[in-house]
């Protein structure tokens, strides 16, 4: 078994010969250009695929070359995986893989005649052999060419930057160097996973958090490396999606951003010197771009919608739904190109490579302990914030709202440190307050938003003005809602000290 360590960078078509140009490549060794034809197989109903594995022949000159690769380990677009690989004469030889759970799959399913072709990749590979230090090297990959599945062909064009030995921080100093100078960015799918979908045909679909990837046995610093990457894979999961109809791809981006820069915070005492000043600037940027796109996304859905419901056919409000619709437009048109900003770029890279410096570091101090003294920390930050807000001013309620979101991601990251059910129990009731203190502020800020789409037209104030007063009553309930929330936070036990 040998480790295959890369990074994945995504390449617009329009930058391909700028690519060719940067000045890395002049300095690093030319490799002959290959034509590749890739078979990947699986069975009828995609075991493999469940399984996390991917069984491909290649086309390498006049013979063929058979590998399988499991699903491994990403942070940003660094990938680390297993793979095997041996000469391929026509039919299938597994005795060469030394993992018996993978052998054990991949035999079941060639003894049975399952395995099929499903999809295949033929591209063109340019590539450079770089040595960035003594004793390292690495190749670049220019990938250019199309998947194909079912009639259906998507084209390809990516940079892959992979290690042939050294440190694999070196790749990210290289990724950086050229995304500095060309519209880059990091590429989370492999080529497999492209090819199932395509063959499935299917749309990218919202991707929410997943559960905590912490283990009790972690280090702080893995710990943080473990979340982050979560919060990031997330992120650039939704990313795809950005240009989709579908306005949650932009709120679990926004989501993610708010999670991962939450975690940036929950372990500032660990982090290196100047690592979020470098990193969290672009990111913030974005968040306000989608925060933006999102108020107008909630303002069309939550709170102009149900008023439309309410009276149908009013004339005022249908104008109103037009002039909101249009500026909804506008600033969901603005975030595709800020995800493909260069700064942005650079700073998921930076973000990444922090990531798996952290991931590699000596183990220090108990991770429970570490846990349990910021979990104390956030928690009497929130008392107090919920002590400030009992007379529901908007701005202390604000406050109150971003201090129980960081509360309650910190008890979601470290969850599987501590006994579930007094986890459940806290979560539940952050989760409750939060949903009514978002609510609050929805509507507190629908109203700065309507008051743009005005337009000087007496038919629109009154449109605004019918949807402030139905949304009235609902104002009361939340109110009433987030004081039942603020009482029940004040009786909750921390339940890290079970």
């Amino acid at each position: 078994m040998s480790e295959e360590i890369e990074i994945k960078l995504a390449l617009p078509e329009a930058a391909r010969r700028a690519f060719l140009r940067h000045p890395l490549l002049a300095r690093a060794q030319r490799l002959p250009a290959r034509k590749l034809v890739n078979v990947y197989y699986d069975t009828p109903d995609l075991a493999l695929r469940g399984q996390g594995i991917a069984l491909r022949t290649r086309r390498q000159g006049r013979g063929w070359l058979q590998t399988v690769k499991c699903a491994g380990a990403v942070l940003g677009g660094l990938t680390l995986r297993p793979e095997w690989e041996q000469p391929f004469a026509g039919r299938f030889d597994f005795s060469a893989v030394d993992d018996a759970g993978v052998r054990d799959a991949l035999e079941r399913h060639r003894l049975a005649g399952e395995l099929a072709p499903a999809f295949e990749t033929v591209f063109e590979r340019r590539g450079w052999r770089l040595a960035p230090s003594r004793g390292s090297a690495a190749l670049i990959l220019l990938d250019r060419g199309w998947i194909a599945a079912d009639g259906r062909r998507e084209a390809l064009c990516e940079v892959e930057i992979e290690l042939e030995r050294g440190d694999p921080a070196q790749l990210f100093d290289i990724a950086r160097a050229l995304a500095a100078e060309l519209p880059l960015r990091p590429e989370i799918r492999s080529k497999a996973e492209r090819g199932y979908r395509l063959r499935a045909n299917a749309p990218p679909s919202p991707v929410k958090a997943a559960p905590s990837p912490l283990l009790p046995a972690h280090a702080p610093r893995e710990a943080f490396a473990r979340v982050a990457a979560a919060c990031l894979a997330q992120f650039q999961a939704n990313a795809l999606g950005a240009g989709e109809a579908d306005a949650e791809f932009i709120h679990q981006m926004r989501v993610a951003l708010r999670r991962l820069r939450s975690a940036l915070r929950l372990f500032r005492p660990l982090l290196p010197e100047g690592f979020e000043a470098a990193v969290v600037p672009p990111l913030r940027e974005l968040a306000s771009l989608l925060g933006q796109a999102r108020d107008w996304d909630v303002l069309a859905e939550e709170i102009l919608a149900p008023a439309c419901r309410a009276f149908p056919g009013d004339a005022r409000l249908a104008a109103l739904a037009v002039a909101v619709d249009s500026r909804r437009q506008a600033a969901r048109a603005a975030v595709p190109p800020a995800l493909a900003a260069r700064p942005l770029a650079l700073a998921l890279l930076d973000l990444a490579a922090g990531l798996q410096r952290a991931a590699a570091a000596p183990g220090e101090a108990s991770l429970a302990d570490f846990a349990a003294r910021r979990l104390r920390r956030l928690r009497r930050k929130a008392l107090a914030l919920a002590q400030a807000a009992r007379d529901m001013e908007p701005a202390r309620l604000h406050a109150l709202r971003i201090g129980v979101k960081r509360l309650r991601y910190a008890a979601e990251f470290f969850a599987p440190l501590y006994r579930q059910r007094g986890v459940r129990d806290t979560l539940a009731a952050l989760t409750a307050l939060q949903d009514s203190l978002g609510a609050l502020n929805d509507l507190s800020r629908a109203g700065p938003l309507l008051v743009q789409c005005l337009d000087s037209d007496p038919a629109l104030r009154e449109a605004v003005a019918l949807t402030g007063g139905w949304h009235g009553p609902r104002h009361a309930v939340l109110q009433r809602l987030t004081l039942q929330g603020l009482r029940r936070l004040r009786k909750l036990k921390p339940f890290w000290k079970d």
